[in-house]
């Protein structure tokens, strides 16, 4: 259903017989404004200008700064893809119930995704009018900036709320850990009950802190911490706790790094650690500097003594002072003497030698730091170095169509250092992708194609390699609006309309980038009008 420029009278729209669907979300059983509300107005609305609801799609306890994770929301965005929809028209309460998206473009992205498809997406706090004026447009655009700065601000409230109640001593989230306990306690501090994996506190009054657990749990903490003191590595430690039959508290075995996790958080001596790591509005997590971490000592009743943990500290800290190359080498030559082979799981599990991260930092990668030492995985590894090769292939195809396009336009373009997402002209966003080249068992080829949908590009471009991976084979150019799915697998000869897209250079779609004036852009529609009359 196409928006017009012309005002639609409530009369006008009843009379066109529009069917749609509902959609609605809450984030939490808090909200004042329930499914069953958001559903009553909703329909309330739709009978106001005759629309028939024929389809209610419902996300429930699902945030809406993304897509991922709402599933009847991309339920009814695949529907309308697959052209199995009976709807032409999708309403939902106001803005914030499609999402408070973290980048509110990402708003106008799946509305436009249905849009494309002849359906359109309407909040029902304000009328309905059929329309799609610039204005129409940009009040929409202003909506969705309003409920993503919302978010931005709730945010932060939130995280400013949480580092207040570790400074007053009570713990936010997390597993309580081996040999403790989370209590809860009501509004006056007093303790109500001890909470198990999985329980979580029902009202915003409450609080929940700490508690020493079992004495048999508590006696096993201090016995890790002495062995360890002794000389024991942690992995030693972990076959002791196991052939003793003791489980860690998720009723587990031991492993070197849940032993670890006992000997290095100070949640043991009493201390309430918050911000050790962190993923804000649904960003990827990251570890934050000790310098950022906030801390309240004295929080919880301690289970382990001050000298027992600093101790431990001390000797983890002797364990990580910088080792020379020549060092680093000498251990893992020894660790594969021991051992008879190497991994990652190998070195990060011997409490001799730092963690296999540090290797690939220090030598460019494992394989590099195996060669050194004279050891062959019996694993092929090819494909590594291909990637690698594919990798800086990637950067030299992004710099030429980057020079290229320069060059015929006379503009700069501006890329993205950390995703290469280049935007050309302020509004096209393009990226770029390559796919290797796999041999199926039937002797045929097959090209992977994974869309950096977190980008949002407008045009993906896909470079297919050769057969050994080693030159360009051709080239699709995919616009957003046909292919917003995450992988495309491509053939030698593909069904459908998927070959029109294909190309053994990129001259054409580069000679897009030059700009026409809008009079002579006029002037070539109007001939070729003329020439093939429709």
């Amino acid at each position: 259903m196409l928006q017009g420029e012309r005002t639609y009278t409530v009369e006008e729209v009843q009379q066109l017989g529009l069917k749609c669907a509902i959609y609605v979300r809450m984030s939490t059983d808090l909200q004042a404004e329930s499914l069953e509300n958001q559903e009553r107005q909703i329909r309330s609305f739709a009978l106001h200008y005759g629309i028939e609801v024929v389809e209610v799609y419902a996300d429930f306890g699902v945030s809406g700064m993304t897509a991922e994770g709402r599933e009847q929301f991309l339920a009814l965005i695949a529907d309308v893809e697959a052209g199995e929809n009976t709807f032409n028209l999708v309403l939902y309460l106001d803005e914030s119930r499609w999402g408070r998206f973290v980048n509110s473009r990402d708003a106008e992205f799946y509305r436009m995704l249905l849009e494309r498809k002849n359906v359109m997406c309407h909040p029902c706090d304000k009328p309905l009018s059929l329309t799609s004026t610039l204005a129409d447009r940009i009040m929409t655009l202003l909506r969705d900036e309003s409920a993503s700065d919302y978010c931005r601000q709730l945010s932060r409230k939130v995280w400013i709320g949480q580092c207040n109640l570790v400074e007053k001593g009570y713990r936010q989230g997390g597993v309580a850990g081996y040999g403790l306990r989370r209590m809860l306690l009501d509004e006056a501090g007093h303790r109500k009950q001890e909470l198990v994996i999985g329980q979580r506190k029902s009202l915003l009054t409450e609080r929940v802190i700490l508690i020493p657990g079992p004495e048999e749990e508590k006696d096993n903490v201090l016995w890790i911490y002495d062995q360890f003191i002794k000389g024991m590595r942690e992995s030693e430690i972990a076959t002791h706790l196991n052939q003793r039959g003791v489980c860690n508290q998720f009723g587990r075995p031991w492993s070197r790094g849940t032993v670890r996790e006992v000997l290095t958080n100070e949640k043991y001596i009493g201390t309430n650690v918050f911000n050790r790591t962190s993923n804000k509005m649904k960003s990827k997590t990251k570890v934050n500097p000790e310098g950022e971490w906030i801390r309240k000592e004295g929080a919880f009743e301690p289970l382990v003594d001050m000298e027992r943990f600093y101790t431990v500290r001390g000797i983890y800290r002797e364990r990580s002072k910088k080792l020379t190359d020549t060092e680093l080498l000498q251990g893992l030559r020894e660790l594969y003497d021991r051992q008879g082979r190497l991994s990652a799981l190998i070195i990060d599990e011997a409490g001799s030698l730092p963690p296999s991260s540090l290797f690939r930092t220090r030598f460019g990668g494992l394989l590099r730091a195996y060669r050194m030492i004279g050891y062959t995985p019996e694993r092929d590894y090819q494909y590594v170095a291909i990637n690698q090769r594919l990798r800086a292939l990637h950067f030299e195809i992004v710099a030429d169509v980057i020079n290229r396009v320069e060059a015929l336009c006379g503009r700069h373009i501006l890329v993205d250092p950390e995703s290469c997402l280049m935007e050309l002209n302020y509004n096209l966003f393009i990226s770029i992708v390559i796919s290797r080249c796999v041999a199926t068992s039937s002797g045929g080829r097959r090209w992977n194609i994974r869309f950096d949908t977190g980008l949002r590009p407008d045009i993906t471009i896909a470079v297919r390699m050769n057969l050994n991976n080693e030159a360009i084979h051709d080239y699709y150019i995919l616009p957003a609006l046909e292919f917003s799915y995450d992988l495309l697998k491509l053939y030698e000869r593909n069904i459908g309309f998927l070959d029109s897209f294909r190309t053994d250079s990129l001259e054409n779609m580069l000679s897009l980038s030059v700009n026409i004036p809008l009079d002579k852009a006029v002037k070539d529609a109007h001939r070729r009008s003329q020439t093939y009359p429709h």
